[in-house]
């Protein structure tokens, strides 16, 4: 489900996001309410809370910019692809670890639209904690999930950065020195415990897009995990994993499905429609379309490249192809339901009736192709808007936070605290869906540690959670050499924006190398 929430918006965030060009006094624009009375009624208070989502589905799906796109792209499971070394050089720099720059434009991007959904948690929290509305706890506690949630992408990311708490005043109030990761994660911590005290269990289907209580737990669990606080953390996953309100789908198939949309596994989701019929003359490139865009920008490139006869895919830009080792991992593991929703071997293509042209697989047009292409996140929806075009107007959602993520994590947190039949049980759910058996009812220690990370690596396939896990563990070096990696990478640099117009920054605070 998606609202559609722009004027308020427009307004609300004028010179209170980072990297804003100046602060204006300018009367806002007819038609608009002030500030002062805006959030003085519950329906207003309401849209307001619709557009910090509204701005998620934007820092997730703006197309060549996408957070999908950037947070996946470095980890070793998939490649940027395209049409050619230079197609959207960003991504390419970002995926091949070379000349990553602060003024990379997708970097910049995510950065700056992370810290505009914050401006408006903050502009909200600071009118609404002290009125007597009745949703105000509810909108408190969904608030500073969507504040939390943008403090953890951007910390795991960046490292230290801004802490911006509160609506910067005017200019000279703009300016604010970076945090240490340590106070980004308590504050982190703060507003997931007030999120988890305020948000109801999972909604109905009328506001299924909404996070819950469950949902705020198993991020509180996630950030416990990623500051290695393993017996904290358990607590939070046990609570969502004997709860009711989520489990695994049956079919891994179905959990990128158009049909089984906010299901039983997702916890945390960004949803996208169709209606706003999008073609070649209205699309807003850059901008918002309401459309998931990337499903037809990673679909198998078409141009005679990929033939997709018998696939049930359709084909698109030829962006985020997956690479031989993960292939490989599939095969060693004997992995063939969930591989099959996952990605294609080029064999099962042509088995399956498609082709791929020879002479362009070896010329290098299809760029970064190691001999497969993604199932997950398909282009396979069939058309539903009429009024555009086909490849203009996916509604496929991402699923930004599952179910399968939660038990991983779990069994990571068994495993590091020696509780390692519990972590067995966690680890066996998620392998069991997948039709693989038991692990060993004797594996244990660093060796079933070593069995979740395999386990993590294709279950989270292209769901850009590989890099990170890999910089945390301190396993990016090993498992990334040869590629163009170096310590480096394992921040991305602050964007040049950011250190020109914050006054309490300067080039000192670049993260290290760049």
């Amino acid at each position: 489900m998606k609202r559609i929430f722009l004027t308020f918006l427009g307004v609300a965030l004028i010179g209170v996001v980072a990297c804003e060009d100046e602060f204006t006094e300018n009367p806002p624009p007819p038609g608009t309410q002030d500030l002062e009375t805006f959030f003085l009624e519950e329906a207003n208070v309401e849209t307001a809370v619709i557009g910090v989502y509204d701005l998620m589905q934007l820092n997730y799906g703006r197309d060549w910019h996408s957070a999908f796109l950037v947070k996946l792209l470095p980890g070793d499971d998939a490649n940027a692809a395209g049409g050619n070394s230079g197609d959207q050089q960003q991504l390419q720099d970002i995926d091949d670890y070379t000349n990553v720059v602060s003024s990379n434009a997708s970097i910049a991007s995510i950065w700056d639209i992370y810290y505009r959904t914050i401006a408006l948690s903050n502009l909200i929290i600071e009118n609404v904690q002290d009125s007597s509305l009745s949703n105000r706890d509810r909108v408190l506690a969904e608030v500073k999930f969507m504040r939390a949630w943008c403090y953890f992408e951007l910390t795991t990311m960046f490292g230290d950065i801004p802490l911006r708490l509160s609506v910067p005043q005017g200019a000279a109030d703009f300016g604010i020195v970076k945090s240490p990761r340590a106070d980004i994660y308590a504050q982190i911590e703060s507003d997931l415990a007030d999120a988890i005290a305020g948000l109801p269990n999972r909604a109905g289907t009328a506001d299924n897009f909404r996070v819950s209580k469950g949902t705020a737990e198993a991020l509180m669990g996630k950030v416990l995990v990623f500051q290695e606080k393993y017996s904290e953390s358990l607590p939070f996953f046990q609570n969502v994993i004997t709860g009711s309100d989520y489990d695994l789908e049956p079919n891994p198939e179905d959990v990128w499905s158009v049909d089984k949309e906010f299901g039983i596994e997702s916890l945390f989701e960004i949803g996208y429609v169709s209606t706003s019929g999008r073609d070649w003359g209205n699309i807003a490139w850059g901008g918002r379309n309401e459309s998931n865009l990337h499903i037809q920008l990673m679909g198998p490139r078409g141009d005679g490249i990929f033939g997709l006869d018998g696939t049930g895919l359709i084909n698109g830009w030829g962006f985020n192809l997956p690479t031989s080792k993960l292939l490989t991992a599939f095969e060693d593991a004997g992995d063939v339901v969930r591989k099959a929703a996952t990605v294609m071997t080029e064999a099962e293509l042509l088995a399956a009736g498609g082709s791929v042209d020879p002479s362009a697989a070896t010329g290098g047009v299809i760029w970064d192709y190691e001999g497969g292409i993604r199932i997950k996140y398909a282009t396979k929806e069939e058309d539903t808007s009429p009024d555009g075009v086909r490849e203009l107007n996916y509604t496929t959602n991402f699923r930004l936070f599952r179910y399968a993520e939660v038990l991983l994590l779990a069994a990571e947190a068994y495993n590091k605290t020696g509780q390692d039949a519990n972590a067995r049980t966690e680890l066996n759910k998620v392998r069991n869906r997948a039709g693989l058996a038991d692990i060993d009812g004797a594996l244990s220690g660093d060796n079933l540690f070593e069995a979740i990370v395999d386990e993590k690596f294709l279950e989270l396939a292209h769901e850009g959670q590989r890099f990170w896990d890999l910089v945390r563990w301190g396993r990016a070096a090993t498992e990334l050499s040869g590629t163009g990696y170096s310590a480096k990478n394992d921040l991305f640099p602050i964007p040049i924006t950011e250190i020109e117009k914050n006054t309490e920054m300067t080039m000192d605070d670049q993260n290290p190398g760049y």
